[in-house]
């Protein structure tokens, strides 16, 4: 008898820890059986992306653990984290924040700073203020959930991963790009620490890695981490395989930044040779065209997903995505319909066409003014401005129509984000296969205007 019911203990905590935590058995009107069956309810609505009707099932969860345990007993902590995830997924950033916020209370009443229990909560509460728009305290919350999971996993632990990852956006959005830089290292050797060089679950690390070269414009540094992915993928899973398809594509799209906006300024000195594919010595960097080894990565890429056995039409769709995009950037229309009316086929085979279903940038060098070509100086020296622009993308590619919406920053600096859509290039939205044109596109673009002298001095 004692094992059985140790068994069902187990299995009470298993279903009630949404975020890790089991409660005691207790003799009252709600049975742990109802609870079990109101989570197993919840869950299936949540994992089917169906939270307005999951919502009232888990405030259903806290009522009934309420009516078991009390209102302040730490068994509530998952059913109201499972609560603010819910509202989190529905945009509903309020509640959210009160969920979370209630669940840490309750863990900081009967509990201790180091309850394992508190790391959900945590996580939740700084993903809630991030997409509420306060990175602050999104950030506080989540280096406290790091703090923790450190704590009591270790160092490199790898159930932080998620928390890092969290912080990095974190960090982006407040322009603290070093402080992202650190979080990215430190994440890829948790990763490496955790699984070794040659686990084939590293190939996300150097993925993540990679596309944060990408993002701040080291694309020759980029090309390095997806090589070495192309690379571990090769040596597990073999030549042509699937897991060499994301490296590949990765190494193309490095190229295609590369060549859209330059080379990175300070690249760094590496054994790694910067011509992956020997496509001869006239291959050059600093070319004013397209690296053709970024196409010949390309068309190594299509060739795995189209020899996929069983297919993967969703990978094959988004590989054929990049090679349109790849000929629309090289001014290639005919060869970019034929790849973007490949590309529909087959991820309307896989049942989601939404990556093509509206226009998606390719080219936009924000201008001068941009807050993000902000390098230096005091920013408190300037006036931040939202300049929104509504434009028509046409179905090769290019922007028209441009109307910049009345603002309070000077003419000249609406004149300025005019010319920046321009020169944008857009993929076009496609419509059965064909690229078409699609109108009230929007782009809103934040510029610096620097304070008069005298209101500078006087603040």
């Amino acid at each position: 008898m004692r094992e059985v019911k140790c068994r069902r203990s187990g299995l009470l905590a298993a279903l009630i820890a949404f975020a890790g935590v089991a409660g005691a058995e207790s003799m009252s009107a709600i049975t742990d059986e109802e609870r079990v069956a109101i989570y197993t309810q919840f869950r299936a609505l949540f994992d089917e992306g169906k939270y307005q009707e999951a919502l009232p099932v888990a405030e259903q969860l806290v009522t009934a653990t309420e009516q078991q345990y009390g209102d302040k007993d730490r068994a509530l902590a998952n059913p109201l984290a499972n609560v603010g995830t819910t509202q989190l997924r529905l945009g509903n950033f309020a509640a959210a924040e009160a969920a979370y916020q209630r669940a840490l209370a309750i863990l900081d009443a009967v509990g201790s700073t180091t309850d394992r229990a508190r790391l959900r909560p945590l996580q939740g509460l700084g993903l809630t203020y991030a997409r509420s728009y306060q990175p602050a305290p999104a950030a506080e919350a989540l280096k406290h959930a790091l703090d923790l999971s450190r704590n009591l996993d270790g160092l490199y632990n790898p159930e932080q991963l998620d928390f890092i990852r969290a912080l990095i956006d974190v960090y982006v959005a407040q322009n603290r790009l070093e402080d992202a830089e650190r979080e990215h290292q430190y994440a890829f050797r948790v990763a490496e620490t955790a699984y070794g060089k040659g686990d084939p679950r590293m190939l996300p690390a150097y993925d993540f890695l990679a596309r944060w070269y990408e993002y701040v414009g080291r694309y020759a540094t980029a090309r390095v981490e997806h090589m070495r992915a192309l690379r571990l993928a090769e040596a597990t899973s073999g030549r042509g395989s699937v897991p060499t398809i994301e490296p590949l594509r990765g190494i193309a799209r490095a190229y295609r930044l590369e060549y859209l906006y330059g080379p990175e300024v300070t690249q760094e000195s590496t054994a790694e040779s910067p011509t992956l594919f020997n496509t001869g010595p006239g291959t050059s960097q600093s070319q004013p065209r397209l690296n053709p080894e970024g196409e010949k990565a390309l068309q190594l890429a299509l060739r795995a997903a189209q020899k996929a056995n069983p297919p993967v039409p969703a990978l094959l769709g988004a590989t054929l995505v990049d090679l349109g995009d790849w000929q629309l950037t090289a001014g290639n229309d005919r060869e970019a319909r034929t790849a973007y009316r490949g590309a529909w086929n087959a991820l309307q085979a896989a049942g989601d066409t939404k990556v093509v279903n509206a226009p998606r940038q390719l080219r936009y060098k924000p201008p001068s003014t941009s807050i993000a070509r902000f390098t230096g100086g005091n920013v408190e020296d300037y006036e931040e401005f939202a300049i929104e622009a509504t434009f028509a993308v046409r179905a090769d590619g290019r922007t028209a129509e441009i109307v910049i919406s009345p603002n309070k920053a000077p003419r000249e600096y609406g004149a300025g984000v005019e010319t920046a859509i321009r020169k944008a290039l857009y993929a076009p939205r496609l419509e059965n296969g064909e690229p078409v044109g699609t109108t009230g596109v929007t782009l809103t673009e934040h510029v610096l205007v620097r304070k008069p002298e005298q209101k500078r001095a006087s603040q």
